[in-house]
């Protein structure tokens, strides 16, 4: 299909859409997650293509992780799914009614979006992801992924498509863009009459281009340079495994920790029995002079403080009270999810309230988002 039979097909599917009953949409969610665990050695054999293509083109073991599926991530886009289906329903629900002095009555109510479309990077779980979000709340979607994950994602797209086929429902509401041109997304940009919002999802370049090109409303997403911020009153019993997890569960993320703040007053308590966990995990550590002054690690400089590794390194920058430390954090970060370790109130009300961010959290993991 040319681009245009693709957003003609998804507006159509969207007037459909808007006539479907909660019921009906959480039936056709469930019987999408019991086919994509029905269908996994399928899915399977599409990601192995797209992994033995991506390591002749030698990807970096972070981004392999990224594009890689397993039976247990495939079973996790499955309980998304359903977990989709346990939302209330976001349609219809009237979000504020007031009279006005003359008699009228005004009201606010949650609407279909109409057509969604979303350009993603390798990761093929974001096509279930997707679909159970813009499908729940009403809307069609027209996707379009990242060449590495190609086979994959047409892969989950069929499952898809086929599923909510035998439920009744026009397998138009999900739909991928299957050309690997880079300049169809651009085209895909500018489809305004077809397109009511488009999302994306990705590294800082892709969200700028469709930031700075799109001639469709655009959700901007952000990369992930996020930071934990340790107090000098921290649990570093505690604080050491949010770290780990946060730096370490899954390096290719966009919420993993790339970046550590360290009152200069537990730097002495805290880094040397850090620094071990790190290194047994295969972590470098870039660090500054204070940092340096207590483990033996890498110099940082200015660019890493605001890098998003993607990858077994982490930053490390000591700081003189929190202030200082909102004050790093928010010139570096990228407004994705920052973190604060601390068992000082008013620390962690100051932090909470002045770090710029979509996500703050308290004695948590970045992970979390």
């Amino acid at each position: 299909m040319t681009l245009n039979e693709i957003g003609a097909a998804a507006k159509q599917a969207s007037v459909l859409m808007n006539r479907m009953t909660v019921t009906e949409k959480n039936k056709g969610l469930s019987a999408v997650a019991k086919a994509l665990t029905a269908k996994t050695e399928y899915i399977l054999a599409a990601n192995d293509q797209d992994i033995e293509e991506a390591k002749k083109n030698h990807m970096s073991e972070a981004l392999l992780d990224r594009l890689r599926l397993t039976e247990d991530r495939i079973g996790g886009m499955a309980e998304g799914i359903r977990q989709v289906v346990a939302l209330t329903d976001p349609v219809g629900e009237v979000i504020s009614m007031k009279t006005t002095p003359s008699g009228l009555q005004i009201g606010q109510k949650r609407v279909p979006m109409g057509v969604i479309g979303i350009i993603y990077e390798s990761r093929p779980n974001v096509t279930a992801d997707a679909f159970g979000l813009c499908f729940k709340s009403g809307s069609a979607v027209i996707l379009k992924g990242g060449s590495d994950a190609i086979r994959s994602n047409m892969a989950i797209t069929k499952v898809i498509q086929d599923a909510v086929v035998r439920r009744g429902v026009d397998p138009y509401v999900i739909q991928l863009i299957e050309s690997t041109d880079r300049s169809v997304v651009n085209e895909f940009m500018k489809m305004k009459q077809y397109v009511d919002l488009l999302i994306p999802r990705g590294g800082a370049g892709l969200i700028r281009n469709v930031v700075e090109n799109s001639l469709i409303p655009v959700i901007e997403t952000g990369t992930g340079n996020c930071h934990i911020f340790v107090d000098e009153s921290a649990d570093v019993e505690k604080a050491i495994p949010i770290i780990l997890n946060a730096k370490t569960q899954r390096i290719g993320v966009c919420n993993a920790c790339e970046s550590l703040v360290i009152h200069e007053k537990i730097k002495d308590r805290l880094l040397p029995e850090l620094a071990k966990a790190l290194y047994e995990k295969n972590v470098e550590i870039r660090g500054d002079e204070a940092v340096r002054s207590c483990i033996s690690c890498v110099p940082a400089t200015e660019a890493d403080y605001g890098t998003e590794y993607l990858d077994l390194i982490i930053s490390m920058k000591t700081v003189a009270n929190v202030d200082e430390a909102i004050t790093h954090i928010n010139k570096y970060n990228t407004r994705h999810s920052e973190a604060i370790l601390t068992n000082n109130k008013e620390n962690a009300e100051k932090f909470l309230n002045e770090v710029d961010a979509a996500c703050v959290y308290l004695n948590a993991s970045t992970r979390f988002t």
